[in-house]
């Protein structure tokens, strides 16, 4: 799964410092501990995944070499429809995913300046 977010962050988070990224590589493992994972594989290797807490989606990533094949809209609508997931939580400067976000009906609630960790990436709350 590291692979995946490593590969996915990547293609849409060109915004990262490189010590950031590195910084968050290193502290993601521990999220994997506190939600319930759900997986897509393409033979056997992992094309995508998405961490979900109660009705908050955590984490949704797509190795870059997956984008475009749905996957990603797979695992949203499925934590839309099935776990009944409301609210998400986006980095405002990964554009792309606000607008896949929005496409599905979410729409911002709120804004904070910094991250979780506390870094100056503002974030964007969404609700549907």
């Amino acid at each position: 799964m590291i692979t995946v977010w490593e590969s996915a962050v990547k293609a849409t988070h060109e915004f990262l410092t490189i010590e950031d990224f590195e910084f968050f590589k290193q502290i993601i493992p521990n999220h994997f501990l506190h939600v319930d994972l759900y997986v897509i594989r393409v033979d056997k290797a992992i094309a995508a995944f998405m961490g979900v807490s109660g009705e908050n989606i955590e984490m949704l990533f797509v190795s870059s070499d997956s984008r475009g094949k749905g996957f990603g809209k797979s695992l949203l609508l499925y934590a839309i429809e099935t776990l009944r997931a409301k609210k998400v939580d986006v980095n405002e400067q990964n554009t792309q995913a606000v607008g896949f976000y929005e496409k599905f009906g979410f729409k911002v609630i709120s804004r904070s300046e910094k991250d979780s960790t506390g870094k100056d990436y503002p974030i964007l709350h969404l609700s549907l």
